[in-house]
């Protein structure tokens, strides 16, 4: 089941299992190297940092290990820092911060890293797998990474998407079904429904494209691993189960929370960022969701709301925490990165034999 996988042979890794690119400090160097070092591909979710702290992390990883990963970006997308903010949705948080001993409407500076300085990093260290999700790769940084051997990873969530980035030159792409946790990898808008199982969406991907398919969303266990290889997945890539994991940076009250969810208790929502993501729910998604056509799109959001995350985490309260989690976060395990890449084998080995 494993030895004829295309994407174990092309990324130089034992087993076709990666560890999703989860930004905000969960893929710790620790973490990545954990996974890597397993036979599996980490990944540094660098979308979040800036270049310098990439490159230490990068520094950091291979203090650990010598063995390939990988590093994961958002593609930028235009915006208007000076889009309005509904009165209802400003007193709302405002409240938050009340409550949170904040001062009310903080100036936020900078909503995003520079992409450009990011990229610059990953090249001149020289990464050997680059992946990328919120839209197509412009073609000279897809030049310039091929140029020294790295393997591109786009990211789908519809068969429209996955056709145009195999269009754009990427060496594979994952297609992220709905029941992902986090931000959906959305990028075409005219899509009228991107919510698509991952059941359904791999095999009819796998159908329409020639190169490698990554499954992702809602893949916990060797159970989920064997059916994505049943619908002709090269590959899978889980993020919630590496979440819990004892190397994970995720905050202990996140970690709680999704071995804790249950499957009604994970929800979509714009509350966090301005961008779909999914994840457990709380009173601040709870009070923004009447406001969610109200509030300002991605990235203006996820920096509104930052000083709020942050002055949560400090507080040891939850409820005012982004705790991003696919729809099978029940399923998570508290073990260390390598322990639990070995019983996702062993399960899928057992699946496969029970067949």
């Amino acid at each position: 089941m494993w030895t004829k996988k295309e994407v174990a042979k092309r990324l130089q890794i034992e087993w076709p299992i990666i560890q999703a690119g989860m930004a905000g400090g969960t893929t710790t160097p620790e973490l990545v190297a954990a996974v890597s070092q397993a036979g599996g591909l980490g990944t540094l979710g660098a979308a979040y940092m800036g270049a310098e702290q990439i490159r230490t992390a990068f520094g950091a990883f291979r203090k650990q290990t010598d063995k390939p990963f990988g590093v994961n970006l958002f593609i930028p997308e235009p915006f208007d820092p000076d889009q309005p903010v509904s009165e209802a949705v400003r007193q709302a948080m405002n409240d938050v911060r009340k409550s949170l001993q904040l001062p009310p409407d903080p100036a936020v500076n900078r909503y995003t890293e520079s992409f450009e300085e990011q990229i610059t990093v990953v090249l001149e260290e020289k990464v050997p797998v680059f992946s990328f999700t919120f839209g197509m790769l412009d073609q000279k940084w897809i030049r310039a990474l091929k140029q020294q051997g790295a393997t591109v990873i786009g990211t789908a969530t519809t068969v429209r998407e996955a056709a145009a980035l195999e269009e754009s030159g990427v060496d594979m792409l994952t297609a992220q079904g709905s029941e992902a946790g986090g931000h959906r990898g959305s990028f075409l808008p005219d899509s009228p429904s991107n919510l698509i199982g991952t059941m359904a969406l791999v095999p009819q991907v796998v159908d329409r494209v020639r190169i490698p398919v990554i499954a992702a969303g809602g893949i916990m266990d060797g159970r989920g691993i064997a059916a994505a290889f049943a619908l002709g997945a090269a590959g899978v890539q889980l993020g919630t189960a590496f979440l819990t994991c004892v190397e994970s940076g995720a905050h202990p009250l996140h970690k709680k929370a999704v071995r804790e969810a249950s499957d009604e208790s994970v929800v979509l929502t714009r509350a966090f960022s301005g961008k779909p993501a999914r994840g457990v729910t709380n009173a601040f998604i709870s009070l923004l969701e009447p406001m969610e056509q109200e509030l300002p799109t991605y990235p203006v959001q996820n920096g509104l709301t930052r000083d709020i995350r942050a002055a949560a985490a400090k507080q040891q309260n939850k409820e005012y925490l982004s705790l991003w989690a696919g729809q099978a976060a029940s399923l998570s395990q508290d073990v260390s990165a390598a322990e639990l890449l070995h019983r996702l084998v062993e399960e899928a080995e057992e699946v496969r034999r029970r067949l």
